[in-house]
């Protein structure tokens, strides 16, 4: 299918606003709209099975053959069935579905819109990417994606065009259009990405399971440290051509363990792999989150190579930095990129010889020129003889140790991450005390998660309420921003 047959820009459905089309598939399109109601951006998919049904004149979807009208109406039944799943989701790694409805004959989704980079943009710009920083971002997908798992659906189409990073550096799996019931019927269901897909997906009678999931984690983490994504699954069936991670992996950044841990995920044979996401996670929890060649690492206090009567790698730094100086730039890191910021700062701390450099290595990180300069300000000064500018114990091979200068721990702490953003503490709280009672615990996150996002009290509240499945609660929710936006 072609973007040819989307809905037009400005096209009313129900309450939503059409304003773009976000991507083309073999079952329908998905666009980016505006809910009317709420002035909220939403991202909805439309069931559009290309090979069998067309847009006619009026909008509205139809079947192009008579034979083919009650295999379209099982496939929107399924559709609407699905739907009604994965909005009973609740996990801040997953995208939200807020509702689903029929209209033009045909189904639709409307789904959280996630305001953020494709995982395949994020990466790009920070390769080679650290082992931590993988670990970091593939955990809380893990945990997401179990959720799904655990209602008994596959995802089936995940890829790195599918994992959004937040603007608070969170990742989120998106896109479940594709997703089914496991050991459900396959017809209508033959979801293939090349190189993300397991062979079992190529095929109706497929033994699809928790495991074709984890291969396609196992392609995106492949991807994320080699640059390429594997060899197409169905061309590894008899003489597989594909480099093992262990091979391909570049052995001085990452460990053994965990390329050899990537590779169990993509066993072309699915009895081979992980056959569950808590066997995966347990795998990469019991990980360290760097390889043992990068095992000198400045927060242990003394390099562990030095320690055992070896050599330091000349790549790496043998400075010490001060924990609680370290920590607290994690606090001031974590706003901007969120919760990878520890991983960040773990790296560049083993590859900085002073505190300046430290900031300036950390700092790339941030996107906003302003902030990152505020940063690299706070924590290294305009010059090394500023406070705390030569905080680390540099001892480069050819040069005798300076002295150190630490950052007090009370100073250094000053600013924790809540501080960092726009809104009084006792703010989130209540609006964290608020949704508590419609969404449960998750609430803490959903409210830290929309004061990074919005703008103003009142946005704050907006943002929250949209976490609100019963439409009379989401009013009286929204009622405290109306009021809050008159104020002001």
């Amino acid at each position: 299918m072609s973007t040819d047959i989307a809905l037009p820009a400005g096209f009313a459905l129900n309450e939503y606003r059409i304003e773009a089309t976000l991507g083309v598939g073999g079952f329908g399109l998905t666009y980016l709209a505006v809910d009317s109601n709420l002035d909220l951006k939403v991202a909805i998919k439309e069931y559009l099975p290309g090979d069998i049904a067309v847009r006619s004149a009026d909008n509205s979807v139809n079947v192009k053959s008579d034979s083919a009208q009650d295999t379209f109406t099982w496939g929107r039944t399924r559709f609407l069935e699905e739907s009604r799943t994965l909005a009973s989701f609740r996990h801040p790694n997953i995208v939200r579905v807020m509702r689903f409805f029929e209209a033009n004959q045909t189904a639709y989704m409307v789904m959280e819109f996630v305001a953020g980079k494709p995982l395949n943009d994020w990466v790009s710009l920070r390769r080679p990417l650290p082992q931590a920083t993988a670990i970091a971002l593939l955990l809380p997908l893990l945990d997401g994606l179990e959720v799904v798992h655990a209602a008994g659906f596959l995802h089936r189409d995940i890829k790195p065009a599918n994992i959004f990073i937040r603007e608070d550096g969170s990742p989120v799996l998106i896109d479940f259009g594709s997703a089914r019931a496991a050991g459900g019927s396959s017809d209508l269901t033959a979801i293939v990405t090349p190189g993300y897909a397991p062979l079992e997906q190529y095929h109706a009678q497929g033994n699809q399971g928790p495991w074709s999931d984890i291969y396609s984690i196992g392609a995106v983490l492949y991807w994320m440290i080699i640059g390429q994504k594997p060899v197409d699954s169905a061309a590894r069936a008899r003489h597989d051509p594909l480099a093992p991670a262990r091979q391909a992996g570049d052995r001085n950044r990452y460990s053994p363990a965990f390329l050899d841990t990537i590779d169990w995920a993509l066993a072309p044979a699915e009895e081979m792999r992980p056959q569950s996401v808590a066997r995966l996670r347990d795998a990469i929890k019991g990980l360290d989150a760097v390889p043992a060649s990068e095992a000198p690492t400045v927060l242990a206090g003394v390099p562990a190579d030095l320690s055992h009567g070896k050599s330091q790698p000349t790549s790496l730094s043998t400075t010490v930095f001060d924990r609680d100086m370290l920590k607290a730039m994690e606090a001031a890191l974590a706003p901007h990129i969120g919760p990878i910021a520890g991983a960040i700062i773990r790296a560049a701390a083993r590859k900085a010889f002073t505190l300046p450099h430290l900031a300036e290595l950390a700092g790339q990180e941030i996107e906003d020129q302003v902030a990152r300069r505020a940063f690299i300000r706070k924590f290294a000064g305009s010059d090394a003889s500023m406070p705390g500018a030569n905080s680390g114990r540099h001892h480069p091979p050819s040069q005798q140790a300076s002295q150190p200068a630490s950052v007090a721990p009370s100073q250094a702490q000053s600013q924790p991450a809540s501080a960092q953003l726009r809104f009084d503490p006792a703010v989130i709280a209540q609006v964290e005390a608020g949704l508590a009672p419609h969404i449960g615990a998750v609430a803490k996150v959903v409210a830290r998660r929309a004061a990074a996002r919005a703008r103003d009290e009142a946005e704050l509240y907006m943002l929250a309420a949209d976490e609100i499945d019963d439409a009379e609660a989401k009013k009286a929710f929204l009622r405290k921003a109306i009021s809050i936006a008159r104020k002001s």
